[in-house]
């Protein structure tokens, strides 16, 4: 693919991906159930908020990631998908996160409910609880219930990760107008970016667990650590013009450009390079992964399958969702218009 020319002259150059487009039948099916779902637990209220969340398409990206789900875990992933974007966006374009103390009463409720004894059941249904929470609520209790208690431990503990690095180590950056340098940046996003949580749904689409001790291994590790690097670096270069538009400075090309004091469009080419380089690490990781771990098969490739297909779906996704194209009538949207108070709390 050439390279990519975006309205006010920045180019975006190839992203080396050599992994096949997919997309899951069931698309349709789950952009019409994510609509009422966000609805139906007051994430989305507001039309401008409603505009701007159907023409991100989530449903769509979630079908590119997850191109051999069906149709149950496709809906519960785009579900997770949708949560995970709409909280990202209160603690990254609002005044949510700036307000420390707001933020850890918010993860204090939602801590609560992954760690009940019924999976969140008694607080999905809850009228007093922010809808960030009573939703979490209703995940927890869809996706644990069918999850063995390795699984849920380590998938709580990165959720726990991303919220409390998102909440604490972003948010102090903010208040104190920090530039992370690159290398603690490129270890935060990983967290920040919530791809961690990302990856363990993948055990639940193929209805596989894997092992503690092969998760845990240095070859396992190396392999999902590139392929999250991969995914967090590809969005970051399509959502630079959209985060630089109100002040980010969480975004690795702003953060190469900012230390290497270098142009946006020179620090966007070195990104994509390093992305291209980081996708041959994986592919590198993966081939060892299978030669040195050849007992574990039966799980490592189709966790590896999801590795590629995350990677592939969200250059894809990244490309053409509107939730990046700069100069739009969606991308010039305020976060007054499409952030909601009631999501967090924050209108009581």
């Amino acid at each position: 693919m050439s390279a990519l020319t975006r309205t006010g002259g920045a180019h975006i150059p190839e992203i080396h991906c050599p992994f096949p487009y997919q997309v899951n039948p069931h698309a349709d099916q789950a952009r019409a159930h994510l609509d009422g779902w966000v609805r139906r637990t007051g994430l989305v209220r507001r039309a401008s908020a409603a505009q701007r969340f159907a023409q991100a398409d989530f449903g769509w990206f979630v079908s590119l990631v997850h191109p051999t789900a069906n149709a149950r875990h496709l809906e519960l992933t785009a579900d997770w998908f949708a949560w995970l974007f709409l909280v990202d966006d209160q603690l990254d374009d609002g005044g949510f996160g700036r307000s420390p103390q707001r933020m850890r009463q918010l993860v204090d409720s939602m801590r609560e409910v992954l760690e009940a004894a019924d999976f969140g059941a008694s607080r999905a249904p809850a009228t007093d609880a922010p809808p960030a929470v009573s939703s979490l609520a209703d995940l927890w209790r869809r996706t644990a219930a069918d999850a063995s208690p390795q699984w849920r431990r380590r998938f709580v503990r990165h959720l726990r990760g991303c919220l409390l690095t998102a909440t604490v180590w972003e948010a102090d950056n903010r208040i104190r107008g920090r530039v992370p340098d690159e290398e603690t940046y490129i270890e935060k996003r990983r967290h920040t970016g919530a791809i961690y949580v990302c990856m363990d749904l993948i055990e639940i689409v193929e209805h596989i667990d894997v092992p503690e001790d092969l998760y845990d291994s240095p070859e396992f590790t190396a392999a999902l650590d590139a392929a999250c690097n991969v995914v967090c670096w590809t969005n970051d270069v399509y959502s630079l013009e959209k985060e630089r538009a109100l002040g980010e400075v969480h975004n690795l090309a702003y953060v190469v450009q900012h230390h290497r004091g270098i142009g946006q469009e020179q620090a966007v080419a070195e990104v994509c390079a390093a992305t291209s380089a980081e996708t041959e690490r994986f592919l590198s990781a993966e081939r060892n992964l299978l030669r040195t771990r050849l007992d574990h098969a039966a799980v490592l490739t189709p966790y590896l399958a999801g590795m590629r297909t995350w990677i592939r779906g969200n250059l894809d996704w990244s490309r053409r969702t509107r939730r990046y194209q700069p100069r739009t009538e969606l991308t010039a949207q305020r976060p007054d218009e499409y952030l909601e108070p009631a999501l967090t709390g924050a209108e009581r």
